[in-house]
């Protein structure tokens, strides 16, 4: 392990935290490995995929970040990645994993935990009302005055959903919830896959002084799963538009929770200062859906619904103890969305601008990207030539797992791109190697590293796999892995065939999370509310 690169002991990264200095603590592993155990507000930004997200995940170059792995080499690989890139304080966590540990530091396991920690303190702490499954399926049954909202993503509603329940992401869910229940005596039941979004989605409602009674559905999908109960799947249930005096009534509620929080508000020309500030990382996101954000936004703006933004506030804003800006053009879902990253210690704004013509910017998010590297091409067309010549390439396909399962280039190997050189030894030797991902461009900045290694010549296939499927050309599903596929950690409350053990042991960790906040420390969440 070289020593030219900076250390940060675990003393040095928990003062920070408890001082609220801004700092980065990037879990570069990949994301299997990271939910097996990282400190609190490891945020997982793998070294594979670094030069694709961090420029987004980490706008600001003077940012102080700090590396961890668990001694596997990635973390110091990393650092010198990031100082390539352009970071100038980039120092590697002293010991990584079992240094962390060793000093007496908390590890947690699982993804967005600081999220699901914070929402399980606001359960403790507010008692959200709650129903189990079976009773919520005899509502149900008896078709009483009950309405169930789901307050996950749309592709997760559709893979699974509590029957009759309708889709409302979770920033939604405020600014829709009269519209949906307009009668105050129907009750409403928020519903997730596990726990966290529905003790937010029905807190915030009650914090907000939403008439109607609200419950969360205990444990969710899981809960209703393992109470022998039947899902739907494939639902396309989902809100429709409101009534501007419904805004209306929703906007004052949410401001009057947001200023419970804490909440502050800024204009467009205070955060244009902000946009290029030394010594200060400010995100800027718009909560809205992403198809609004598309028609429209401001500039600087990146694209997260308020819901997801809550629940995955890690991975988009790793940058613990920076600013946050969160916008829409309604009043309801940046003030609903801050109030509880407010809670959750963050220094947060809110900006609703009502004038569509500032938002001048059209299209969906574009994730700023280092120069691409230049590097050989072969066409799909004839790199489907040589895999049928007597000489065929070795292919490398650097995409998703999940990717790779659907379907893949004949003959291709599945690869990490942190573990290139470890991969190739797997592969058998040839004369020529291609490279390939979904869009090519993961592909692109690993040529160097392969071509460094390879004993034939390297091309880039241009366009990547989406390419060769545009150009009709054939798939296959049979795997050949030089990797193991680490790349996403499965989770529990996702698909359909998880296990009732498993399912069971994720409730079992969830509702351990608020003791595990006591013995770190370092989180300053609190809980405002009735």
């Amino acid at each position: 392990m070289s020593s030219s690169l900076p250390r940060k002991t675990f003393a040095d990264v928990r003062a920070a935290l408890l001082a609220r200095r801004e700092i980065a603590l990037l879990d570069v592993r990949e994301e299997d490995l990271h939910a097996r155990a990282h400190p609190l507000f490891a945020a997982n930004l793998p070294l594979s995929r670094l030069e694709l997200d961090v420029y987004a995940r980490l706008p600001r170059r003077d940012a102080a970040i700090v590396t961890l792995d668990d001694g596997e080499g990635y973390a110091e690989r990393a650092a010198r990645r990031l100082l390539a890139l352009g970071y100038r304080d980039v120092a590697v966590l002293a010991g990584g994993i079992s240094g962390w540990r060793a000093a007496g530091g908390e590890l947690f396991r699982d993804v967005n935990v600081p999220s699901k920690a914070f929402g399980e303190l606001a359960d403790a702490t507010r008692n959200t009302p709650a129903l189990d499954a079976k009773a919520v399926k005899e509502l149900l049954d008896a078709e009483a005055n009950v309405i169930v909202l789901d307050v996950r993503r749309f592709d997760e509603y559709q893979t699974m959903s509590i029957p009759a329940a309708i889709n409302v992401p979770g920033a939604e869910l405020l600014l829709r919830a009269s519209s949906l229940a307009p009668n105050q005596e129907t009750t409403i039941i928020v519903n997730c896959a596990g726990r966290t979004r529905s003790i937010i989605g029905a807190q915030s409602l009650i914090n907000a002084g939403q008439p109607n009674p609200v419950f969360a559905l205990k444990n969710g999908t899981m809960g209703w799963t393992l109470a022998g109960q039947t899902l739907e799947h494939g639902q396309t249930r989902r809100f429709g538009p409101v009534t501007e005096s419904a805004r209306q009534k929703a906007a004052a509620r949410a401001r009057r929770l947001a200023e419970c929080a804490g909440v502050q508000w800024t204009s467009l020309a205070e955060i244009e200062a902000w946009k290029n500030q030394d010594g200060r990382t400010t995100y800027f996101f718009d909560v809205r859906d992403t198809e609004e954000y598309a028609a429209g936004h401001l500039p600087g703006f990146r694209s997260i619904p308020g819901g997801q933004l809550v629940q995955e506030t890690e991975m988009s804003a790793p940058a613990r103890g920076a600013r946050l800006v969160l916008f829409d053009d309604d009043g309801v879902r940046a003030n609903m969305t801050a109030s509880w990253l407010a809670q959750m210690d963050w220094d947060v704004y809110a900006l609703t601008l009502f004038d569509a013509t500032a938002l001048t910017e059209r299209g969906p998010w574009q994730s700023p990207l280092p120069p691409l590297p230049d590097t050989p091409y072969v066409q799909p067309a004839m790199l489907s030539d040589w895999l049928a010549s007597a000489d065929p390439p070795a292919v490398l396909d650097l995409t998703a797992y999940a990717n790779y399962q659907r379907g893949h280039i004949p003959g291709a190997w599945f690869v990490l791109r942190a573990q290139l050189a470890e991969a190739l030894a797997r592969i058998p030797r040839a004369s020529r190697y291609v490279l390939t991902c979904a869009s090519s461009l993961l592909a692109r900045f690993a040529f160097a590293e392969l071509a460094a290694a390879a004993s034939g010549k390297v091309f880039v296939l241009e366009g990547g796999s989406n390419a060769w499927k545009a150009a009709n050309l054939p798939l296959e599903q049979r795997e050949r892995l030089a990797s193991e596929p680490l790349d996403r950690y499965r989770r529990p409350y996702e698909g359909t065939n998880n296990s009732a053990a498993a399912m069971q042991a994720y409730l079992d960790w969830e509702f351990g999370l608020v003791a595990q906040l006591e013995r770190d420390g370092t989180h300053h969440f609190w809980v405002c509310g009735k």
